[in-house]
């Protein structure tokens, strides 16, 4: 049997592609590339020992999309591919709206097409918005606030609605809290373009000098230290919640919403210090306001996902600084060696 991973050769993406080749799935894999890079599968393969086929094509292409289903036997899908950005949705919602939305809608088709109705999506803890009591459960309201955050929603409802009209559909909606750190060989990790989004890629390019401090948003919040709290989980127990996604998806049939988190949750002082901890390194942070929509705390209840899927996260918050600051090192302009560093003297 053989998987499609869309989005493959990104962050978590690649990830699971390499959890999967080590359970021994036979995988197809299929990204654009304008957000990751080929080195990163290159690099799968190379941990792995295991070859796959790779198109380099955009979902929107039904016409290139078909030629995977036609040239494949295809019995599931893993579906990652989309644009990841909060900040950049509310820019640009239309594309976000065309792209996320309009590039499910076709693999769905195809998916319909060539009878395969199994598929895993990559949603997120977006979808519940501004929720105002954790920890957070599958049930608890779903309200996005952003467009990134509504085209998950939308395609959350897309896919029930689906699953409504044909009873033999299997799908899995996996709802990321907040994936951070590194495959442990320090050969797969985050590689954000430009400035990162994120905390960790954030804390990590400080800490190698590629940027000047860290902006911390908010220090007022009703926490322990008065900074936000999130719920961080291990990008490789990320992956292996696909695994168990999927064997659910390959033996049943219906449509699941699972959080996938640890249900702890760490303040941005808190990742800081562990990073130091764990590191040496020093961090240089700046308090600054609050960003426009963020909330104090969130996290995950994980228990249906323990239940369900029989999954749990494994590491904890130092092996998730560990990792990323090992991946940092030996990566420090990322894939892209041509890549110009922000700060000089830095090999």
């Amino acid at each position: 049997m053989a998987v499609l991973v869309t989005g493959g050769a990104g962050y978590i993406g690649s990830h699971t592609c390499l959890e999967l080749l080590n359970a021994g799935y036979e995988i197809v894999v299929v990204d654009n590339l304008a957000n990751s890079s080929l080195e990163s599968l290159r690099r799968v393969k190379e941990l792995t020992g295991k070859d796959f086929t790779f198109y380099e094509t955009d979902l929107l292409d039904r016409e290139a999309m078909e030629i995977i289903f036609e040239q494949n036997e295809i019995d599931a899908v893993i579906h990652l591919a989309g644009f990841k950005a909060v900040g950049e949705s509310v820019r640009l919602p239309l594309r976000y709206y065309h792209n996320n939305i309009t590039g499910t809608l076709v693999l769905c088709q195809l998916m319909q097409e060539y009878a395969v109705k199994k598929i895993v999506f990559s949603s997120s803890a977006t979808v519940y918005g501004m929720s105002d009591s954790v920890p957070i459960s599958e049930d608890s309201p779903l309200s996005a606030t952003n467009a990134y955050g509504r085209t998950k929603l939308m395609i959350e409802e897309i896919m029930t609605d689906l699953y409504a009209s044909d009873r033999e559909w299997s799908i899995a909606l996996l709802r990321y809290f907040n994936p951070i750190g590194a495959h442990s060989s320090g050969q797969l990790g985050e590689d954000p373009s430009g400035k990162p989004n994120n905390l960790m890629p954030y804390i990590t390019q400080v800490a190698v000098g590629e940027l000047t401090e860290l902006h911390i948003y908010g220090s007022d919040y009703p926490t322990l230290d008065g900074t936000g709290v999130r719920d961080y989980i291990h990008v490789v127990d990320l992956a292996r919640g696909h695994l168990k996604a999927l064997e659910k998806v390959l033996l049943s049939t219906g449509v699941e919403a699972y959080n996938l988190g640890t249900g702890r949750g760490y303040s941005v002082m808190e990742m800081v210090i562990s990073f130091e901890k764990v590191t040496g390194q020093h961090i240089s942070y700046r308090l600054t306001d609050r960003r426009p929509g963020d909330i104090g705390i969130c996290y995950s209840d994980p228990s249906k996902a323990a239940r369900e899927l029989g999954w749990v996260a494994q590491k904890g918050i130092e092996e998730m600084c560990e990792d990323a600051w090992r991946w940092q090192v030996n990566n420090p302009q990322g894939y892209n060696k041509e890549k110009p560093l922000l700060r000089a003297g830095i090999s």
